[in-house]
């Protein structure tokens, strides 16, 4: 599988589906199989891949814009995590997605994984980037004070605005700026006299929120997962008394615990992964591609 820079890709196709009540929007590119299905990360949306994709011009691809984000439906808080990853397998038995591989970042992670627990057949292979899958002994501890995200700034005027409001702010300072346009464009919808956040402040703290619940706990399930698994981390950590959105909430144990895990570890860059290095990103695609599903248990995981 070859990268092809600056590829011309066509615009993607707006499909929604019905899901558990919900109207749920899915990005679609055609092409070949097997598919790429990416999960964004809480309060983004599924054209911040955009950059990515465009790198795998003729393979069929798909970004989802989970509930509360994009131009999926809005139910009122809160958000627990599993209908992440409930939405997500929906999808993929709607549309018959087989053999995927799968690509999350931070909540999209966890929900990629979530859902090839739920439905095993969806993935060949998972590219983890920085998932928000904390270690094992932060399940059950008191929600992290997010009280600025509630305070965020709702309305714009334009794209534009918001583009350059932000781009020499960390932590998009780092991101690539073809990245932040796209966030910025697609990341707002009509409302209140302008344009609002496609993910309103009150659906994205209440996702913060429930990251800890004792339900978000995916580790009963994770050892199921047959699936190559690739978890890439950010160096950047924190700790779980405060919230630090550039911090990797990621357990630095995880990949082991997949029965065919290895872990990438990025000394030098922080939770936004697919932002600042999509090259990087598209590069662990390409080798998932080419991976070979059936090797042996344990083959692909090395401590």
């Amino acid at each position: 599988m070859c990268l092809c820079e600056n590829a011309e890709v066509d615009a993607p196709s707006l499909r929604t589906l019905a899901g558990d009540g919900l109207k749920l929007a899915v990005w679609e590119w055609p092409g070949e199989d097997p598919p790429l299905l990416f999960a964004h990360a809480t309060g983004f949306h599924g054209r911040c891949w955009d950059e990515i994709v465009s790198q795998f011009p003729g393979r069929h691809s798909l970004a989802v814009d989970f509930r509360g984000h994009g131009r999926s439906d809005k139910p009122d808080p809160p958000y627990v995590w599993p209908e992440f990853g409930n939405d997500l397998a929906e999808i993929a038995d709607q549309l018959g997605i087989r053999d995927a591989v799968g690509i999350g970042h931070s909540m999209g992670g966890h929900s990629v994984v979530a859902a090839a627990i739920r439905r095993p057949e969806t993935f060949r292979a998972l590219l983890l980037l920085d998932p928000t899958i904390f270690p094992v002994a932060h399940y059950g501890l008191e929600p992290p004070d997010v009280g600025f995200v509630l305070r965020r700034r709702n309305r714009w005027e334009s794209a534009e605005e918001m583009f350059e409001r932000f781009r020499h702010r960390p932590p998009f300072v780092r991101w690539r700026p073809e990245i932040l346009r796209d966030y910025c464009e697609f990341g707002l919808l009509p409302g209140d006299g302008g344009l609002v956040l496609a993910c309103p402040p009150a659906v994205e703290a209440s996702i913060y929120m429930q990251s800890r619940a004792p339900e978000s706990n995916l580790y009963a399930g994770i050892p199921s997962v047959e699936a190559s698994v690739v978890v890439v981390r950010a160096g950047t950590t924190g700790f779980p008394e405060t919230f630090d959105p550039n911090a990797s909430p990621t357990a630095p144990d995880l990949a082991w615990r997949f029965p065919n895990g290895r872990d990438v570890f990025l000394h030098d860059r922080g939770h936004f992964i697919p932002m600042e290095c999509p090259d990087l990103v598209a590069a662990e695609i390409a080798k998932l591609i080419t991976s070979d599903r059936t090797a042996p248990p344990g083959e692909f995981a090395r401590p």
